[in-house]
């Protein structure tokens, strides 16, 4: 599949701003600033803009405990989205979710989750809205490797496949589960062989080429809209940081595995500016340079929204527990 020019500067716009909204977000946990847990998506920008990208305003998604990457890539506001990690009460969840829990129904992002599968059968529920409204939505599911091994995975893959559900499963396959390398506890070679004991396509991609995983997703996103039912797209890559920002999060990736992983021949964001470079007039360097400058000034004005929020009150904890 060939994306214009205009496309792809727009892919990797969004993709080096979950970048370095994810390295703001880090420098923040560190000082001390942000509360809770962050963990970074640097790395696996491709797979959540090579996805979304594919999507309509009207399609839904749900995410991980890695999840600032699906939002930005699903359009979600960095200023509300930064005030959320700051624990601020103009955050999307009025400071009170924090780093994994962050929704916005108005873009159709229904939510981080810091349960592994904890998504997968809400956007199964997602997708029978979805067929049942008639109106050629999709839903997608974002995990990790390890979520396949549970049994949300394979009970919404099930009831999916027999009802022709319009979802899109995307395991992000990081090769790692915490400390846990997916070779020692996925018992196929890829999760996307899993596919085929459900009767539905299964397909295994390079998840750092962000064309690679708009093409597959394209495909999988235009069979549901048809009324063929789900699909699976394993995307192989890598998150360039250890499980968690913590300091004393141990990291048991071999040196050497890293370092493969990171090199620029691999990092999905690396890849793409290269490839523009390299046609003609798609991308110079100073052009680079502008656009992540850009960036960067936004994710400061981001964070300067976030320090001026207020944080909530005693009484707020009081407030949003049931539904009117």
């Amino acid at each position: 599949m060939e994306l214009s020019p205009e496309k792809l500067r727009d892919m990797l716009r969004t993709m080096q701003t979950i970048r370095r909204f994810e390295e703001r977000a880090s420098d923040g946990f560190h000082d001390g600033e942000i509360y809770g847990v962050v963990h970074c998506y640097i790395g696996e920008e491709a797979v959540a803009v090579g996805v979304c990208a594919a999507l309509e305003q009207g399609d839904k998604i749900i995410s991980t405990h890695r999840g600032h990457g699906h939002c930005i890539a699903k359009g979600a506001d960095l200023d509300r989205m930064m005030a959320e990690l700051f624990g601020r009460v103009d955050g999307y969840c009025k400071g009170k979710g924090g780093s994994m829990h962050i929704a916005d129904f108005d873009i159709g992002m229904l939510g981080a989750n810091g349960i592994v599968a904890g998504g997968i059968s809400i956007i199964t529920g997602a997708g029978l809205a979805a067929q049942l409204d008639g109106e050629g939505r999709v839903a997608v599911c974002f995990f990790g490797d390890g979520a396949s091994n549970a049994g949300p995975f394979h009970e919404s893959i099930n009831i999916a496949a027999q009802w022709k559900l319009p979802v899109i499963y995307v395991c992000e396959n990081n090769l790692w589960a915490v400390n846990v390398p997916a070779s020692k506890s996925v018992p196929v070679p890829n999760v996307a062989d899993r596919a085929a004991g459900y009767g539905i396509p299964g397909v295994t991609i390079d998840g750092n080429d962000i064309q690679a995983v708009y093409a597959a997703a394209s495909e999988a996103i235009a069979r549901a809209r048809a009324g063929e039912g789900p699909s699976l797209i394993e995307c192989k890559t890598y998150r360039h940081r250890r499980h968690t920002e913590r300091i004393d999060q141990p990291d048991d990736r071999p040196a050497e595995e890293i370092a493969a992983w990171t090199a620029p021949d691999k990092d999905p964001i690396a890849r793409l500016v290269s490839e523009l470079k390299e046609r003609q007039g798609q991308l110079t360097e100073a052009e680079w340079q502008a656009m992540d400058a850009d960036i960067v000034a936004r994710i400061e004005r981001a964070v300067a929204f976030a320090k001026a929020s207020p944080f909530p009150t005693n009484e707020d904890a009081l407030e949003d527990i049931f539904a009117d």
